[in-house]
């Protein structure tokens, strides 16, 4: 069945000339724009490049449809709530931060347009309709879009964690972009928490090689780029930058989603001894 129902449900905030760009950004430590950290100031160039992320879209977008590193599943899986509650998946953390609030709406109709369009890719996928919005989700986003005025679906990532099939889910998923949704990957480019406890001053400098490779991977055209993704662990610093995978494969279906433009890096900023970087694709 052709993907229809999404693509006539509602117009445009403006008419789009060209494809909405894809993003891939920083999500930060649990609910860390929201509470007080030793040293101040520690979160806020991220906070202040996400507060200004909307802006710099030029278009609002008419839904988002965001994977986030803290959702596996044993198939791609959206949440298809008309109303998805907030899962505080964080733990240890201060007792507001447990009572923040960013009262979005989902989008059904474009959780079962991806469910069209991953089935016409070949891909097998499922629906959650109890599971909310992950911290992933809704602590970088409520800075974005803090008024919770654009509709949201939650894609899962894939267990095994295959680059590839990551990469595969960005393809397929390509075509909404010309229907208004921003594709939004949220990760984090650096995410070995054993390193980032230690709470250094000086930049690990695996993070540092591994951001170096990453930029230059992403600005590669898009055949080359793919390549060198899916072979990622060869990158230096790679597997120091990343013991377990799944805070990076967001990136690569921000990636694969991105057509052929090269990506570019938008934001880097060093955070607990890591580098922290975001990338847009598709960007005119």
């Amino acid at each position: 069945m052709a993907p229809s129902s999404f693509s006539s449900s509602r117009a445009l905030s403006r008419s789009l000339t060209r494809p909405l760009p894809t993003v891939f950004l920083p999500h930060g430590a649990g609910p860390c724009f929201f509470m007080d950290w030793q040293p101040a100031g520690l979160w806020d160039a991220m906070a202040g490049w996400l507060s200004g992320l909307s802006e710099a879209l030029k278009v609002k977008p008419r839904a988002l449809l965001v994977i986030s590193a803290h959702w596996q599943a044993e198939m791609f899986t959206v949440n298809a709530q008309a109303t998805p509650p907030l899962y505080y998946d964080y733990y240890g953390f201060p007792e507001h931060t447990y009572r923040l609030r960013w009262p979005v709406s989902g989008a059904p109709a474009l959780a079962a347009e991806v469910r069209e369009r991953l089935a016409g890719a070949g891909m097998p996928s499922g629906e959650e309709h109890r599971r909310g919005l992950d911290h992933g989700v809704f602590i970088p986003l409520k800075l974005v879009f803090p008024e919770a005025e654009v509709p949201v679906v939650q894609l899962s990532l894939k267990a095994g964690l295959d680059p590839a099939e990551h990469l595969a889910l960005g393809r397929a998923l390509a075509p909404l972009r010309e229907q208004g949704v921003l594709i939004i990957g949220s990760g984090m480019s650096y995410h070995n928490m054993a390193r980032l406890k230690r709470g250094d001053a000086a930049v690990d400098p695996d993070s540092r090689a591994f951001d170096a490779w990453l930029s230059e991977t992403v600005a590669l055209p898009r055949e080359a780029r793919e390549e060198r993704l899916r072979q990622w662990e060869a990158a230096p610093g790679a597997r120091v930058s990343h013991p377990e995978e799944e805070h990076l494969l967001p990136l690569f279906v921000a990636a694969g989603s991105g057509g052929d433009s090269p990506g570019v890096k938008v934001f880097e900023d060093e955070v607990m001894g890591s580098v922290q970087s975001a990338f847009v694709f598709g960007r005119a």
